[in-house]
């Protein structure tokens, strides 16, 4: 496994394995578009993959202008292998770097993302969106949990 920093040169990975996922399925796929995704990587904020044998395998992107979590995805015959915690880690290692704001996500709830994202310290603080859970994390929590990247 390889874990970079992401690039627009991605995007059409990062596009088969957002939509190979089988939970927080996108209602309209077409709502992320390249363009979109290219945004996010090159303006609002950052992103990083995990390769194995040259395919992403998974992705994180965070957003700094609205101090959120824009994307962690894995394709699912990635999961379970540390892959999703490396890339939360890398990402949220550099946005607590950048900024003290407190960040936040959403995700749907009875899923393995909302379980992830308890166990790795976030905060579930109501709801956001189309029934999504709203979680936080903390700068001050961030920096009593960080690993030694």
């Amino acid at each position: 496994m390889h874990y970079r920093e992401a690039n627009t040169a991605d995007i059409p990975q990062l596009q088969l394995v957002r939509h190979s996922v089988r939970e927080n399925i996108l209602s309209d796929p077409a709502l992320v578009t390249d363009e979109l995704c290219a945004l996010y990587l090159t303006e609002r904020g950052k992103g990083w993959v995990c390769e194995v044998d040259g395919q992403v395998t998974g992705f994180s992107i965070v957003d700094l202008q609205n101090h959120n979590v824009w994307a962690l995805f894995l394709r699912p015959e990635h999961e379970g292998q540390g892959i999703g915690k490396c890339l939360h880690d890398l990402m949220l290692d550099w946005y607590f770097r950048k900024t003290k704001e407190t960040i936040w996500l959403g995700t749907d709830p009875g899923t393995r993302a909302a379980l992830f994202y308890r166990k790795q310290g976030w905060k579930e603080v109501g709801l956001h969106g189309k029934g999504e859970i709203k979680f936080e994390m903390s700068y001050a929590v961030w920096q009593a949990k960080k690993p030694a990247l």
